[in-house]
């Protein structure tokens, strides 16, 4: 059966926008009829409004669900801790990470793993807690980078590792492995396209948090790297005179080519005119993968022609049509992490005795993987290294111009 094949059963088809699988991809073989392949193991696969009320993933349909954060002795499943925000301001983004993680479960009919939910939103260190004293094998979670540090803190204790969901590289290391989008990824491929395109003088508008800080640094040494010639890069706090200061301070530092705009899709919206009015001129704007979350980005004017690096979108758009036909509304974008996680950890749990620790050294397989975001390798420092493209805002809509590479 070929993968494409294996795909469409399954409800997925890799080559609905364009049919080119390569030999690399070829090499691998198909497993459970859902493009997860071993070597280069195929993992299938924004923003909305509130899910619906969590259900955990079911246990085989013999079995009824255990009550939340209630782990029974069960010696024929690999015990699996979620944790993520199910309540409180971030609820929406934990709920469909953890629905997305449910989704995966279904599609493989995962019966030797059971997994059980932890609300991290009051307490992440006693939601951690819970998790080991269940006697979970392994993490999945937590969302945010303070809360990955203080689980970790727990997790080492009973040496469980963590596959955390942040994009924050300073938490990886000593048994976390971090499988959020890492902005240095993003700010390395666009900047890298745009002085290959001939725009050498490059600025950068960077919000003063630590996304920032970790964009400053990729700009910089991206910059270097390619060629070009750095400007400047200017802070903001996100209010509007802020931003006007820093627009105005970037004018003055010199005419620029581009102008990396290291935030969100919605800052970068507000950005934009003033960008232009205080000396961009017809700069061109560049942004990360964050802006690849902000479905109102497409249709922004001020934004037409930008271009910004990210995963593709060819699978997750398929994932999202079965995402809302099972919940009923659309996923969050970053919930493809949830889904592809436990279609990793399932693939590794097939060799994986239960009762035994987790095989970590599985996760650093050098060929990498291919998810609903395309190919990405876990590191054995903890972080991902994951294949991008580059995507242009056109007339409504994120327009592929040049392709993310097809294997490392």
């Amino acid at each position: 059966m070929t993968e494409a094949v294996a795909a469409r059963q399954a409800g997925f088809d890799p080559g609905a926008k364009k049919r080119r699988k390569t030999v690399w991809l070829k090499r691998c073989a198909t497993a459970a009829g859902l493009l997860f392949l071993t070597g280069c193991e195929t993992l299938l696969p924004s923003g909305g409004r509130r899910p619906p009320p969590r259900t955990e993933a079911p246990p085989p349909v013999s079995r009824p669900a255990p009550p939340e954060n209630v782990v029974s002795a069960d010696d024929s499943r690999h015990k699996i801790a979620l944790l993520l925000p199910t309540s409180g301001e971030n609820a929406d983004i934990g709920q469909s990470i953890a629905n997305a993680t449910t989704l995966a479960l279904l599609d493989i009919n995962a019966s030797n793993i059971r997994m059980t939910t932890y609300d991290t939103a009051g307490d992440p260190r006693a939601a951690a807690q819970r998790a080991v004293a269940d006697g979970n094998s392994l993490i999945l979670g937590p969302l945010l980078g303070d809360n990955v540090v203080t689980v970790a803190g727990v997790a080492r204790q009973r040496n469980i590792p963590i596959l955390s969901f942040s994009n924050d590289s300073g938490v990886a290391g000593q048994n976390v492995f971090v499988l959020g989008h890492l902005p240095s990824q993003s700010v390395e491929r666009v900047v890298r396209y745009a002085v290959a395109h001939g725009q050498k003088r490059i600025a950068g508008l960077v919000p003063q948090n630590v996304y920032g800080q970790r964009a400053t640094g990729a700009l910089t040494q991206a910059v270097r790297a390619a060629g070009g010639t750095l400007v400047g890069i200017q802070p903001y706090d996100r209010t509007s005179q802020s931003v006007d200061a820093a627009t105005k301070a970037l004018g003055q530092a010199g005419p620029y080519d581009a102008v990396l705009i290291a935030d969100t899709g919605r800052a970068a919206m507000a950005a934009a005119p003033l960008l232009r009015r205080n000396g961009a001129g017809t700069a061109q704007f560049l942004g990360t993968e964050l802006w690849n979350t902000e479905s109102a980005l497409a249709g922004s004017i001020p934004m037409r022609g930008a271009i910004f690096a990210s995963v593709s979108d060819d699978l997750y758009r398929q994932y999202a049509d079965k995402y809302r036909t099972r919940f009923g509304r659309m996923p969050f974008r970053l919930s493809s992490l949830g889904y592809d996680a436990v279609l990793l950890v399932a693939n590794i749990a097939k060799d994986w005795r239960v009762g035994t620790p987790f095989p970590v050294q599985r996760l650093t397989d050098p060929q990498g993987f291919i998810g609903i975001d395309g190919s990405f390798r876990i590191l054995s420092n903890g972080l991902n290294e994951r294949n991008l493209e580059v995507q242009e805002i056109r007339d409504g809509s994120f327009v592929t111009i040049d392709q993310a590479p097809r294997g490392f």
